[in-house]
């Protein structure tokens, strides 16, 4: 399931990480990635235990605890400290899987990675290349997306960044564990849930239907949860 989220971000909280970005020391990326994703990663970061990354990670958890369509998506139960990375021209991150454990920052707790989440921080239009390509059963998706949009997909998908050919493509990336291990029914889940909403837009919330749908929801998530 690649769920696209507009709006994550407010033009001003944008315009503040951008600000702060413009300032900040960018290691190699390949500081972060695995064995195999080494081989394909070219690009920069911001350190994890950076000053500046960790005030501009907690913007972004701000932006997604304010989020329904996030929460709905990845139904999250831990999410890892956003990071923040950047594509000058050339450089680019060839077809790989995240990996599926990661060690969230300075408490030594591992969290599974179920859903992958980029965050675009630049406009679309000052940048050329630098899509996000998604590999699932359905096909292959590229996705670009005005800066503080974000998209959500499985982090078992195969993906890539293709190479930036003109300008710089800056965006916040992190993995979310959910309460939903299984991506199928994080996707039935999520269907449900938006066709909930739609109904309680033409019906009332006391409607025999909504409280029957909105009951199975729930028991479907206390069912399947894994906490």
């Amino acid at each position: 399931m690649l769920v696209v989220i507009p709006d994550v971000l407010t033009p001003e909280e944008v315009a503040y990480i951008r600000q702060v970005l413009e300032r900040t020391n960018w290691i190699d990326g390949r500081t972060t990635a695995g064995e195999q994703a080494a081989l394909v990663k070219k690009n920069l970061q911001v350190p994890v235990d950076s000053q500046e990354g960790r005030e501009l990670s907690q913007i972004v958890m701000r932006g997604l605890a304010r989020n329904d369509t996030f929460s709905s998506a990845a139904l999250p139960l831990h999410v890892l400290p956003p990071m923040f990375n950047r594509y000058d021209e050339g450089m680019t991150f060839g077809a790989h899987v995240d990996g599926s454990i990661r060690v969230i920052p300075g408490t030594g707790q591992r969290i599974r990675t179920d859903v992958s989440s980029t965050l675009f921080l630049t406009p679309a239009e000052d940048y050329d290349g630098g899509e996000l390509v998604v590999h699932d059963t359905y096909g292959t998706h590229s996705v670009k997306l005005p800066a503080g949009h974000m998209v959500v997909y499985p982090a078992t998908s195969m993906h890539s960044v293709t190479p930036v050919t003109r300008g710089s493509r800056w965006a916040s990336f992190f993995w979310t564990q959910s309460m939903i291990k299984d991506d199928w029914r994080r996707n039935m889940l999520y269907d449900l849930d938006r066709s909930i909403i739609r109904i309680r837009q033409t019906v009332p919330d006391d409607d025999p239907a909504v409280v029957g749908l909105t009951a199975h929801y729930h028991n479907l998530i206390r069912h399947w949860t894994e906490v």
